[in-house]
C-alpha cells in the first residue's frame, strides 16, 4: 500500500510541477509589477513543492525498498538518462531559484527587485519544461523494462 501511495505522490508531483513551471514562464513574460511578482512567486512556490515531492518520492521509489527495487534502477540505462535530465533541470533552476529568493527578500524589505533578467529566466524556464516532458517519456520506457543492462 505504501508503494502505491508513494507512486501516486510521484505522479501528483508532475501534475503540480508542469502547470506551475508553465505559469511561472507566463508570469516572467508579462509585466513584473506587484501583481506580476505575486503570480511569479506563487507559481515558483508550487514548482518548488513539486520538485521537493519528486525528489523525496523518487528516492523512496528507487532506494526505499519499494517498487522494482534498487537494482532495477541502478541497472537501467534509462534510469541514468532520467537522472542526467533531472540534473539538467536542477542546473538550469539554480540561478532562477537564487534570484527569485533575492527578489522576494528585496520585495519584503519594500524594495523593487531588478527584473531585467526575466527574459533569460523565461528561456531557462521553458528549457526546464522540455526536460521535464522528456523525463516523463524516459520514465515510462524505463518502467516497462527498456534500457536494462
Amino acid at each position: 500500500m505504501i508503494s502505491a501511495v508513494v507512486s501516486a505522490l510521484h505522479v501528483l508531483a508532475l501534475a503540480i510541477g508542469l502547470p506551475s513551471v508553465f505559469l511561472r514562464g507566463r508570469a516572467l513574460k508579462r509585466a513584473l509589477d506587484a501583481e506580476g511578482l505575486r503570480r511569479l512567486f506563487a507559481a515558483d512556490n508550487a514548482w518548488g513543492v513539486a520538485a521537493l515531492l519528486w525528489i523525496v518520492t523518487g528516492l523512496l521509489r528507487a532506494f526505499g525498498g519499494l517498487e522494482k527495487g534498487t537494482q532495477f534502477y541502478l541497472n537501467s540505462r534509462l534510469f541514468w538518462v532520467k537522472m542526467a535530465l533531472f540534473a539538467g533541470v536542477l542546473a538550469l533552476e539554480a540561478w532562477p531559484m537564487v534570484t527569485f529568493i533575492r527578489w522576494r527578500v528585496q520585495r519584503g524589505r519594500g524594495g523593487a527587485p531588478d527584473t531585467s533578467m526575466a527574459r533569460v529566466f523565461y528561456v531557462l524556464n521553458h528549457a526546464e519544461m522540455g526536460l521535464v516532458v522528456a523525463i516523463v517519456f524516459v520514465a515510462s520506457f524505463m518502467a516497462r523494462g527498456f534500457g536494462l543492462k
